[in-house]
């Protein structure tokens, strides 16, 4: 990258770490714990509303999981509208869909009731209900909403994503193919739900990618350029449950407490990733899940490593210190470059034993020049990255994810 682009995203990085160390950003009100979510329709009740929507996705209403939630709330008295046609990367016709369920049903709140996509989904059909007349296009990016959403309660039963604590949504344009994150600071659920009983029946290759994705926002935010003191702490605690719990609940996916601390971890990194960033893992995974339909955790979770060990020692220091917090990785004798390149073979480490691949299915090098150019849209200058990449270096990245 030439030495006028460099300035360029690290002057915008700067100025935006110190916006956002000075603007609120809201944490949700967390409802946490085993049970929980029969406790929703008349907490709910007691907020005076009256008429949810519901989002979610056929997979999960196959398995009956939003069942006693939506018979507790006719026990409650409460209606409650259904949109369950999200897809794994949602979009814009998703959105709209939704949007006139809850308009014709006249909701008052909404409820997502899913992994990620759910979430993002819900996100912004409740932009949509608050600002009819912007299309979702025009949301892109950064601030395009700032109006307050209805009263929105995240019920995560995934333990990845984080959006239950986040300010973005990320939806998929069906003609073009283009993922893209749709970030304000509304987007913030007003109340999470993490009831890890939920989170029970999860097959493993959702255990794993989740779990990982929710890793690489730990990642991404500690090792960037915009942390802070809530953030830091944030994102190690979320690399410590992730290491002590992420392989046991692959292995035995009824271990309650397990599953507990998983949500746990996902959250914080929600967390930790709001105010500090992602990088350019995620930039690329977008891309590809719009290009490919990749799932988002399963690209994150094979294209990490790559772009850690890309990063080389502009990001030793803070991966040596949470190689530190992982725990049973390093030896007190071992350089800072020692601890960081242990990190990344632990991550490596964790990916094989979970059965995770390290190729990106179907990436083909004709779309080089679309998933360079939309990542690198997405990442720069925005993603306080260690070291900022530019089209040649990220095709080369590209080039190691080939099958």
């Amino acid at each position: 990258m030439n030495i006028c682009s460099k300035v360029w995203c690290r002057t915008v990085q700067f100025f935006f770490a110190i916006g956002l160390k000075i603007l609120p950003i809201r944490k949700p009100e967390v409802i946490s714990g085993s049970g929980k979510l029969s406790e929703l329709p008349d907490f709910i009740k007691s907020k005076g509303l009256k008429k949810p929507l519901l989002v979610t996705d056929k997979g999960i209403m196959k398995i009956g999981l939003p069942a006693p939630l939506l018979a507790s709330m006719v026990s409650a008295d409460m209606e409650c509208a259904v949109y369950d046609e999200t897809v794994p990367n949602p979009t814009i016709d998703n959105i709209e869909a939704g949007l006139k369920i809850y308009n014709e049903s006249n909701c008052d709140c909404i409820i997502a009731f899913g992994g990620g996509s759910s979430m993002d989904c819900a996100k912004i059909i409740g932009a949509r209900a608050v600002k009819p007349n912007t299309p979702v296009g025009k949301m892109k990016g950064y601030f395009k909403i700032l109006k307050t959403l209805p009263p929105f309660f995240a019920i995560p039963t995934t333990s990845g994503t984080g959006s239950e604590a986040t300010v973005a949504a990320v939806i998929s344009n069906s003609v073009t193919h283009e993922k893209y994150p749709i970030n304000d600071f509304c987007l913030v659920p007003h109340y999470a739900v993490l009831d890890p009983l939920l989170t029970l029946k999860l097959p493993k290759h959702i255990t794993s990618t989740t779990g990982v994705d929710a890793l690489t926002h730990a990642v991404e935010a500690y090792i960037g350029r915009s942390n802070t003191g809530l953030t830091r702490d944030m994102a190690t605690k979320a690399t410590k449950l992730i290491f002590e719990n992420l392989k046991e609940t692959y292995d035995n996916g009824d271990n309650v407490d397990a599953r507990e601390n998983m949500q746990i971890a996902a959250y914080y990194a929600g967390v930790a990733f709001t105010r500090a960033f992602v990088g350019y893992v995620h930039a690329i995974a977008h891309t590809l899940g719009g290009l490919y339909g990749t799932p988002h955790g399963l690209a994150n979770a094979i294209i990490l490593p790559y772009i850690l060990d890309w990063y080389g020692k502009s990001a030793y220091k803070p991966l040596a210190r949470l190689a530190d917090f992982a725990g049973g990785i390093c030896e007190k004798s071992d350089t800072i470059a020692v601890k960081a390149q242990k990190f990344i073979q632990a991550i490596k480490d964790l990916n094989q034993s979970m059965d995770i691949p390290t190729k990106i299915k179907g990436l083909k090098e004709d779309d080089f020049k679309i998933i360079v150019k939309r990542a690198l849209k997405e990442a720069n200058p925005m993603y306080p990255v260690p070291k900022l990449m530019d089209k040649k270096q990220m095709i080369q990245v590209l080039k190691q994810l080939m099958e």
